[in-house]
């Protein structure tokens, strides 16, 4: 049993296609597209030498950014590029997935907190909640399997060994997409619904239900000044009840807002990366 504390399946119509840019077998980028259904989504690929098979990790992002957001915290795919060389060092794969509507993905439709944002200026929180759940579940969970899909096919991945790594919204999609991939050999949660799980009864009872069914370790991680800790708390105490191999992990404060806080995946590298890759090579490596 892992536990540590400290303050501290929709339809899924698939084609895969890939075009290289750079860096390929070095330790990326490689720039990808990936069919979901209609659209052509854009992902990051870091590879780390060798020929593998090699175990791999795919990123589920969060919902995307507004157009304040894109202008005072520059463009999403700087995400990436933080993320994608500290993997690719430790020996892993890494894919990330622009879902429909962020960065290059803009033109495959609205991102997930534009339509979700509409919907509640227009109907309020409850209608906000219900169009979010029909999104985890339906279009940003379809695109999410396309982005796994494609990840497990690449001949130098282990397809036996793949972790997910979610934040925020992603978070919330990487624990329901776990659910239905009994294969997945570990989890690591930034920040999951931390704006949601406190105002969204349906999502709470939804992701509550999801743990007590996922097989692979999981690993939920806040900083202290997220906009909410209380989804890795209630989330991990579901786990214990159910003994199923869990840990979580609130680090101290990170910046001086929430919302800093919230985006402690980017902004704490330095910070979390020995934990979670102590995590992912003790469960995906063994």
């Amino acid at each position: 049993m892992i536990r540590l504390y400290a303050i501290l399946w929709a339809p899924l119509v698939l084609a895969l296609t890939c075009s290289t840019t750079w860096g390929q077998a070095t330790g990326g980028p490689e720039s990808v597209r990936i069919r979901s259904g209609p659209a052509t989504l854009y992902a990051m690929l870091w590879r780390p030498p060798g020929s593998g098979p090699l175990p791999a990790v795919l990123l589920n992002p969060g919902s995307g950014r507004t157009s304040e957001n894109l202008q005072r915290l520059g463009p999403y795919q700087q995400n990436a590029e933080r993320l994608g060389p500290v993997f690719a060092r430790h020996g892993y794969v890494f894919l990330y997935l622009y879902r429909r509507g962020v960065g290059p993905s803009t033109a495959q439709g609205a991102n997930a907190v534009d339509l979700m944002n509409r919907a509640f200026a227009a109907h309020g929180q409850d209608a906000r909640n219900a169009l979010q759940l029909q999104l985890l579940a339906g279009r940003e969970m379809n695109d999410a399997r396309a982005a796994l899909a494609f990840l497990r096919a690449r001949p130098y991945v282990d397809a036996g060994n793949v972790a997910l790594v979610g934040y925020s919204f992603g978070g919330s999609l990487t624990i329901l997409m776990a659910e239905g991939e009994p294969t997945l050999r570990a989890l690591v949660v930034f920040s999951a619904a931390g704006y949601s799980f406190d105002r969204s009864p349906e999502l709470r009872a939804r992701l509550l239900a999801a743990v007590e069914h996922i097989a692979a370790p999981i690993f939920l991680i806040h900083a202290a000044n997220d906009y909410s800790l209380s989804s890795g708390k209630v989330l991990d105490t579901r786990r214990e009840q159910t003994g199923k191999p869990h840990r979580l992990k609130i680090y101290p404060p990170i910046g001086n807002a929430l919302d800093e806080g919230h985006d402690f995946l980017h902004l704490g590298v330095n910070i979390w990366e020995p934990d979670v890759f102590a995590f992912l090579d003790e469960i995906v490596r063994r």
